[in-house]
């Protein structure tokens, strides 16, 4: 079984940047895919950011130009860049990871955004 951890949410001003890191308690050349979606309360998580085994990356529109994803094999993480952040980004964001046996979800991690 492989964990997902993440971490780097928190409380940010609109403008502001935050950096979140999703650590893998296994290598990251396992998965197909790793990304990041989001949840608010009362509806569906959606995907944010997503970036193949191969290198490509696909966005959401909401944050396309404001958000990068990357990915550091030599130490197992996934990190989600969030430049120029907006009160609606506030909401729960996920690390996900799609594997041979499966998928797979960290316990998530909360960002804030005040107006």
């Amino acid at each position: 079984q492989v964990q997902l951890v993440e971490s780097g949410g928190g409380l940010v001003q609109a403008g502001g940047s935050l950096r979140l890191s999703c650590v893998a308690s296994g290598s990251i050349f396992s998965f197909n895919a790793m990304g990041w979606y989001r949840q608010v309360p009362g509806k569906q998580r959606e995907l944010v950011a997503i970036i193949t085994s191969g290198g490509s990356r696909n966005y959401a529109d909401s944050v396309k130009g404001r958000f990068t994803i990357s990915r550091d094999t030599a130490k197992d993480t996934v990190s989600l860049q969030m430049n120029s952040l907006k009160p609606e980004d506030t909401a729960v964001y996920f690390c996900y990871g799609n594997r041979w046996d499966g998928e797979y979800w960290g316990q998530g991690t909360q960002v804030t955004v005040s107006s």
